[in-house]
């Protein structure tokens, strides 16, 4: 038993997984997602290429594992604060659909409608014979493809990002959930055994309210920091317990894996404190690094394309599920104008449009339940394929990175001591910097020791524009007023763009109103500052 797994397999995937970040570093122009060239690397080595990879139960483990850890991974990336916030700011009715979720639910409810009357379309043509399944086909995202690019492009936190985010959740979350009604309709009729997936949302939120009532316990929070480092890592190892709790939870219950995986991240993301979490960084660094690659590898290694080309039917649905695959997401996406550019609400379109394992996870089940036959079921899988490749790259050639090389310079706002000292030390380490402040005395006495000091209405923006914060890399509100620093960090954010802003905030209520706007700004409290100095010591 111990010699039917060779190595030689895991050893080429993991050879992949190291050599297509580098490839992919090296053509950067070309904007190719590293989970691309990890999809295509897997097809050239695959069933389609030239096919050494031996298929083993570890090795479908390891691939299986891979896709519900990308989904914990994609749980633990939701900002409910962001959530909450974008709720309470959407109460009056004309921001209603400004709120990510309401959006994310209108855009899913948008998609259901097109994708119903496409599956229509194609009954009419004889090609399929189950309108409703091939719908809910055509209206899955994947979470999958979403999170990483947004990771890699380094938006997961933006406003934009968020919303992306919940969009393509409220689409797979809904997806999984209708389409386990419907197979429990088609092969049981409709019992009660539905409902059991309630009940995992209602284990979901008493873990969520007894977690926040035990992370409350000081004899908790002192165990948990003397185990978090060395060999015992117990906040990593309670991460992963919860992840598997949940996924039997969601095997029990009749639920999707995956689901089970996600609610698990979504706890954890509630449960922790994630600004600068080492359990989030330790949690992406194993996924990333080991278990998600598998997954986007093995997806390339088991397509069969020449089990596709000798099926006419295959053939003929591929164009037309590939073509309505991409109007439903680009019309239903038009909702995204409500709240961004014309640029972002593109790109959504096409992030949103790819599809991997959930529609080829779906067409299983109906291809078990006779819903679709062995051609339709190829066909789904190769759209699944073109669409988890070709989207990224819609998605990076429609919203470029943001061009930061020409940015230069750091505007400090304030005169203090300690906004002079940190003055003083960013020009020893050859910054160029711009002391910002209204106490002519005090400018004067900063000018003799060498800055350079402005005079003028911080809170102006045309103040502020004067001293460089259009091209300025970073902006540091540190004035001795709250108030000031929270409208200079929102201009230096929104109306210039800056891509580094700190703000000190010293009211605790003040500092967490600022971070649940979501704007990127890093929130210093000094006096909690001073606490972990002491609390370390």
């Amino acid at each position: 038993m111990q010699q039917e797994f060779s190595f030689v397999s895991l050893l080429i995937i993991t050879g992949l997984a190291v050599t297509v970040p580098i490839l992919s570093s090296q053509f950067k122009r070309f904007n190719i997602p590293i989970i691309v060239g990890e999809i295509i690397a897997g097809i050239i080595v695959g069933k389609s290429g030239f096919n050494i990879i031996e298929s083993s139960v570890p090795l479908e483990f390891l691939t299986l594992f891979g896709f519900t850890y990308l989904m914990f991974l994609s749980g633990l990336e939701v900002d409910f604060t962001t959530i909450t916030t974008a709720g309470s700011r959407s109460a009056k009715k004309e921001n209603i659909l400004k709120n990510p979720i309401a959006l994310g639910v209108t855009i899913f409810i948008v998609t259901l409608a097109i994708a119903f009357a496409v599956a229509l379309g194609l009954k009419q043509m004889g090609l399929i014979s189950e309108p409703f399944m091939i719908a809910l086909i055509l209206s899955t995202t994947s979470l999958g493809i979403v999170v990483p690019v947004l990771k890699e492009r380094g938006i997961m936190s933006s406003q934009f990002g968020q919303t992306l985010l919940l969009s393509a959740l409220v689409a797979d979350f809904g997806t999984l959930v209708l389409i386990t009604v419907n197979v429990t309709i088609l092969s049981a009729g409709l019992t009660v055994d539905v409902l059991l997936v309630l009940l995992l949302l209602v284990i979901f939120v008493v873990a969520a309210r007894a977690g926040k009532m035990v992370s409350r316990v000081p004899v908790v929070g002192r165990l948990m920091q003397e185990l978090s480092s060395a060999t015992a890592q117990i906040e990593v190892r309670i991460a992963f317990a919860l992840m598997v709790a949940f996924i039997v939870l969601s095997e029990w219950l009749g639920a999707e894996l995956i689901l089970g995986a996600f609610l698990a991240g979504a706890l954890i993301s509630l449960l922790s404190k994630k600004e600068g979490s080492d359990l989030h960084l330790k949690l992406d660094a194993i996924g990333f690094g080991f278990f998600i690659p598998i997954f986007f590898i093995m997806v390339g290694v088991q397509f069969d394309l020449p089990k596709l080309l000798s099926s006419r039917e295959g053939l003929l649905l591929v164009p037309l599920l590939l073509a309505a695959a991409y109007v439903i997401k680009f019309v239903a996406s038009l909702l995204f104008r409500l709240s961004f550019g014309w640029r972002e609400t593109f790109a959504a379109g096409g992030l949103l449009s790819a599809r991997l394992s959930l529609i080829i996870a779906a067409a299983a089940i109906a291809l078990q339940l006779g819903a679709i036959d062995e051609s339709i079921n190829s066909a789904i899988i190769l759209v699944a394929i073109v669409t988890c490749t070709a989207s990224p790259l819609i998605f990076n050639r429609i919203y470029p990175p943001k061009a930061l090389a020409k940015r230069h310079g750091v505007i400090i706002i304030g005169l203090s001591e300690p906004a002079t000292l940190l003055a003083e030390r960013l020009m020893h380490a050859g910054e160029t910097v711009t002391v910002f402040g209204r106490n002519e005395e005090r400018a004067a006495q900063l000018q003799a020791r060498g800055l350079s000091v402005t005079l003028g209405d911080r809170t102006d923006r045309a103040a502020l524009e004067a001293v460089g914060a259009g091209k300025a890399r970073a902006v540091l509100a540190i004035s001795s007023y709250d108030d000031v620093n929270v409208e200079v960090a929102k201009m230096a954010t929104l109306a210039f763009g800056v891509p580094d802003v700190i703000a000190l905030i010293r009211d605790a209520k003040v500092a967490a109103d600022l971070i649940a706007l979501s704007l990127g700004v890093r929130v210093i409290r000094p006096q909690l500052a001073t606490v972990l100095a002491l609390e370390g010591a």
